[in-house]
């Protein structure tokens, strides 16, 4: 800063202004500081200014697995917003999903000096109270019953299970089979909620529940034993890739989609569109979903405050040709 200083004939007080973005210089000074430092190579010291403001603009990310595209969209969405925002995101993820691993990545973060920290983590390991937080930095997390600990956002599982099943009904289908995911998942667990509750307010039976472990393969395999019950009409999936698995499994089984069997998926990745037939879903807002978790993370970090309690994104259902009315009965 110095040599910038002498270069541009100036003080270092205001090389520091013109570095730190501070609107009260003027603006020949500027132009003829920002010239030093390039001719010099100048760059500030990110850690010196870190330590001198108290603050990283870093944000840290525990996350368990990318093999989920909701985890991956979600990471997505909350590098987007943390950049414009000028915050960069430091990356750990979890390798196996065990308290003495997440202890050690909170633990790990806050010796990577991060002002805030975002779990995306479906597994439940946060509800232990043994989990230790580094001190000072505020915490958001993504899927999680943990709202009276933390901030929590998520998407409205629940609200978009409902309106999944109701679609379902609405059609004429006089029950709605159910391919959840892994018990281990909070979304999973809301989804298959939803569905039992909504069935059985609207004086349903109750099929029994299959799981998957959101993937194509076992939507597949899940879909071989679906064919192979007559009275299966309707099915909604927890996750599109499960729904493609059991798309496949119908077809190979001669049980016309939609004619014969309707399928709701969950999600609304960019390749439902192109399913065979196109996949009705319900649409997750993965973007508003890292936005709110970035505000979160940033309120907590500027006014030195804890949050706690839940914040839900809405969902919406996107209709398109793989569900209708059930088939007449024979006569």
């Amino acid at each position: 800063m110095a040599d910038v200083a002498r270069r541009a004939g100036v003080s270092s007080q205001t090389v520091s202004r013109v570095s730190n973005g501070h609107p009260g210089v003027v603006e020949a000074t500027r132009r003829q500081v920002l010239a030093a430092m390039k001719e010099l190579d100048y760059r500030p010291n990110s850690a010196a200014r870190a330590l001198k403001r108290g603050e990283f603009r870093t944000i840290g990310i525990i996350l368990f697995t990318l093999s989920t595209t909701g985890n991956v969209r979600t990471l997505e969405a909350i590098a987007a917003s943390a950049a414009q925002q000028g915050y960069a995101i430091t990356l750990l993820p979890v390798a196996v999903p065990t308290q003495d691993q997440v202890r050690g990545a909170f633990t790990r973060l806050g010796e990577l000096a991060v002002d805030a920290i975002i779990v995306i983590m479906e597994v439940h390991l946060l509800d232990s109270a043994t989990v230790a937080l580094p001190p000072n930095v505020g915490v958001v997390v993504v899927d999680s019953n943990a709202g009276d600990r933390y901030s929590v956002v998520d998407t409205d599982q629940a609200g978009g299970a409902r309106e999944a099943v109701r679609h379902l009904l609405d059609l004429g289908h006089r029950t709605v089979w159910h391919l959840a995911g892994p018990e281990s998942s909070y979304a999973a667990q809301h989804r298959a909620d939803a569905w039992r509750a909504t069935l059985d307010g609207a004086g349903r039976e109750i099929p029994p529940l299959l799981r998957g472990d959101w993937s194509a393969e076992s939507g597949y395999r899940a879909g071989q034993r679906l064919a192979r019950e007559p009275g299966c009409t309707a099915v909604f999936a927890a996750n599109d890739q499960m729904a493609l698995g059991l798309l496949r499994a119908l077809h190979e089984s001669g049980r016309a989609v939609p004619e014969q069997v309707s399928v709701v998926g969950f999600d609304d990745i960019p390749d439902a569109n192109s399913y065979l037939p196109p996949l009705t879903t319900v649409h997750q807002d993965f973007a508003e979903v890292g936005r709110r978790c970035v505000e979160g993370a940033l309120r907590q970090i500027r006014e030195h405050t804890e949050e706690h309690g839940t914040t839900l994104v809405p969902t919406r259902l996107v209709v398109r040709e793989s569900t209708a009315p059930p088939p007449a009965p024979a006569a």
